[in-house]
């Protein structure tokens, strides 16, 4: 999930569909009370933030995201109409991970969320748990109730994405270019069959991936 704090409706409405465009589950906030309730209820995988904001300013609201423990390693791009060096200096001095000007290019800017969460896909996201299964990026490992499983590549990557986007559902489009690096719909029938094996290599655990008709698939521990 990637947050985008933005006033102005227009932009925030670009990045949106950007975004979510390129496959990303995204949300969009006007002011920084909202973006903290939304803040305080889920933690976003990055966030593009707007300076200029109607109560806090961008620039404070990013000193606070850096001075928690919970939210100190999330990404944070600064999207901002101011461009001046010193500027630019001020948001990365605060902790920002990048800085994209306005006027912008979508291109640029996925290209630049592509590659922020390539670098920082890391410590945070290694250990991810969901009821009793547990899944170790670094160490491509699954447990479920304690017991190991083994997993193919695919199998690994599809429990990871879901679990990482834990009580969200994901479309077969979005796993098919998640998993697959492919937006073929023909093909989304390969995504049924491993979600199938999947649920038997998890035994009793497999319960967790939820099947949403004519949609996708959501993990989810809960009954």
């Amino acid at each position: 999930m990637i947050y985008i704090v933005e006033d102005d409706q227009n932009i925030q409405e670009i990045e949106l569909f950007a975004l979510k465009n390129s496959g990303y589950q995204a949300m969009g906030f006007d002011t920084a009370k909202a973006f903290d309730k939304a803040l305080s209820e889920k933690l976003p995988e990055l966030i593009l933030l707007d300076i200029m904001l109607p109560d806090e300013d961008g620039i404070s609201i990013l000193r606070r995201l850096r001075s928690r423990t919970e939210t100190r390693r999330i990404p944070v791009i600064l999207v901002t109409a101011k461009s001046t060096e010193l500027d630019k200096v001020k948001g990365l001095d605060s902790g920002a991970d990048d800085y994209i000007a306005k006027p912008f290019g979508v291109m640029e800017m996925i290209a630049r969320v592509k590659a922020l969460l390539r670098r920082s896909g890391g410590e945070e996201e290694r250990l991810l748990v969901c009821g009793d299964v547990t899944l170790d990026s670094e160490r491509r490992t699954v447990l479920a109730a304690g017991v190991p499983v083994e997993l193919t590549y695919k199998e690994f990557e599809l429990l990871r994405l879901l679990m990482k986007n834990h009580g969200i559902v994901i479309s077969r489009e979005v796993i098919m270019e998640r998993v697959w690096d492919s937006s073929f719909e023909g093909e989304t029938r390969t995504i049924d069959v491993h979600v199938r094996t999947l649920r038997q290599k998890l035994g009793e655990c497999g319960s967790l991936i939820k099947t949403i008709r004519n949609v996708g698939y959501m993990a989810d521990a809960e009954q």
